[in-house]
């Protein structure tokens, strides 16, 4: 699965990622990914303790990121198509943030941008049970530096977590976001059912991706273990 969000990176023409892990499935990341020389990115890791939200995840990288803009893709996604175009433009314009949209079916899952008459993003409210428009981000995000004074501005939402789009209000509300309607082709895999679909979905298309590991388990190196001998 976390091939898809790197290669998305690596599309994108970056070079050095940060991995943010938790959970139980640290040592199997790192035991897949190494240093990221493989796969031709130089990878760092970072560890979250719980589930406390993509913003609190992104501040993690305050120092690994330093003076440079960031590019962040959810672990979750699966996307088809090229975004190198917005990543450019974000790059050569002036703007603090960047969200790639998309349309979907059931935008009540995400975060959901509200449009004004003109058809222009004006908020974004998450996970709401009346969704405003079809439009949602999908989990690709760009910033600069400022974005990590604005995340000291950040209360925990009545779930507990730093949502994403608090901090995409806080940037809409200065006038300092765009934002980019993918064509592509995105699923994301963040429930069992969604899973499905997005297997289904990369299916179609996993054989192009030129990212894959360059070990077999029969190169994970492990340590050897004698057995003593039944006498």
């Amino acid at each position: 699965m976390i091939y898809y969000p790197l290669h998305t990176l690596k599309e994108m023409e970056v070079d050095e990622a940060m991995v943010v892990v938790g959970g139980r499935s640290v040592g199997d990341i790192l035991e897949l990914l190494h240093d990221g020389s493989d796969i031709g990115l130089e990878l760092t890791y970072r560890y979250q303790r719980g589930a406390l939200g993509i913003a609190h995840a992104l501040r993690l990288a305050e120092k690994f990121a330093g003076d440079d803009p960031i590019a962040i893709v959810l672990g979750d996604n699966v996307i088809r198509g090229s975004l190198r175009p917005f990543a450019n433009l974000f790059l050569a314009g002036n703007a603090q943030a960047g969200a790639v949209l998309k349309r979907v079916p059931d935008p009540e899952r995400f975060g959901v941008a509200e449009l004004d008459a003109n058809g222009r993003v004006v908020q974004f409210e998450e996970k709401p049970a009346h969704p405003k428009s079809d439009l949602i981000p999908i989990g690709v995000y760009f910033f600069r530096p400022a974005v990590f004074e604005a995340l000291g501005s950040l209360r925990p939402s009545a779930r507990g977590e730093f949502e994403i789009t608090d901090l995409l209000n806080y940037f809409l509300d200065r006038g300092e976001m765009i934002s980019h309607e993918f064509s592509g082709g995105w699923m994301d895999a963040g429930t069992i059912e969604s899973l499905l679909h997005a297997t289904s979905f990369a299916a179609t298309f996993s054989s192009e991706l030129p990212l894959k590991t360059a070990h077999s388990i029969e190169a994970v190196e492990a340590e050897r273990v004698e057995l003593p001998q039944r006498s």
